[in-house]
């Protein structure tokens, strides 16, 4: 499940980095967030399922803070030319998505321990995926001039419901609250999609190629507020104590905060150090190009 981390944080770099810098990234980040589940199990004394949950946070501000370093000579004509999505392309990433859809239930339930709370889970997961899926395709379909669908708006927003879901999946016990934490998740993410490459990345001078940032990092701030949010209601529901209720928000917050500030020093340093002239990493124009790791037939002599 650690392995998830450098899936998240590939797609903020792809195209801007070589096979060796992608290596030692990986490992970097997953030795990383393995010390991060050990210092939250040990010393704040959170259990495995939310610690893992906050995988979501992590990944993808290491993921901006490596892009930061490897985008500031991206030339922004270059990336607007190289990375337009093709109709075939979009249409076989659909099956990844159908496939991420179906299983992420079983993702946000492994480690819970009660079958009980791996029931709220599963049905708690399958709510919000439900209902970020609808005000995706919907919110995508009004934002649209010709009133179309972006398939790239899809492929994001209708997993950002598993997301926000993710920490508190398992305290959720009516489906409308899954469902709204899903309906904010396909705002965020739309809105997201549709505002922060033409605003917000060009102000910090990142590129975040696959859109990790409105698709995982939002929608896993949502959802570790809102687990805060339920766990200081249930502490306040059964016990009435001011003082078990700060303990309890000191905990929550303190280990989101963990996740976030580890992948953004991490990232700042991995970032920094794949950024040196010895990885050889490819010059500004041949971002995006896949040509220096692919076979192309049709691009070769004779054809």
């Amino acid at each position: 499940m650690s392995a998830m981390s450098v899936l998240i944080s590939v797609g903020a770099v792809l195209g801007k980095t070589n096979l060796l810098q992608l290596t030692l990234m990986a490992l970097v980040e997953v030795t990383v967030f393995v010390t991060m589940m050990m210092i939250d199990r040990h010393y704040l004394n959170v259990d495995a399922h939310v610690s893992m949950m906050h995988i979501h946070v992590f990944a993808t501000y290491f993921g901006l803070m490596v892009a930061w370093f490897l985008s500031r000579s991206l030339n922004e004509r270059v990336e607007q030319e190289k990375t337009q999505t093709e109709k075939r392309s979009s249409l076989f990433t659909m099956l990844g998505t159908l496939f991420l859809w179906i299983f992420w239930p079983s993702f946000n339930s492994a480690l819970l321990d009660s079958p009980i709370e791996r029931k709220n889970a599963v049905f708690s997961t399958y709510y919000a995926l439900a209902a970020s899926t609808v005000t995706a395709i919907s919110v995508s379909v009004l934002a649209h001039s010709q009133r179309k669908i972006n398939m790239t708006h899809i492929h994001n927003a209708v997993l950002a419901g598993g997301v926000a879901v993710g920490a508190s999946c398992h305290l959720i016990a009516s489906p409308w609250l899954a469902m709204v934490l899903g309906f904010m998740a396909g705002l965020i993410s739309i809105g997201g999609a549709l505002c922060l490459p033409g605003y917000f990345n060009q102000v910090l001078g990142t590129h975040d190629t696959c859109g990790v940032h409105y698709t995982f990092g939002l929608p896993g701030l949502l959802g570790g507020i809102t687990y805060i949010l339920l766990i200081i209601y249930e502490v306040n529901w059964t016990t009435k104590s001011i003082s078990r209720i700060d303990i309890q928000l000191f905990f929550g917050a303190g280990t989101l905060s963990l996740a976030m500030a580890s992948g953004l020093i991490a990232g700042v340093l991995t970032g920094l150090v794949l950024s040196l002239k010895i990885f050889k990493a490819p010059p500004a124009a041949k971002h995006f190009d896949d040509q220096a790791f692919w076979e192309f037939p049709h691009l070769a002599t004779g054809f």
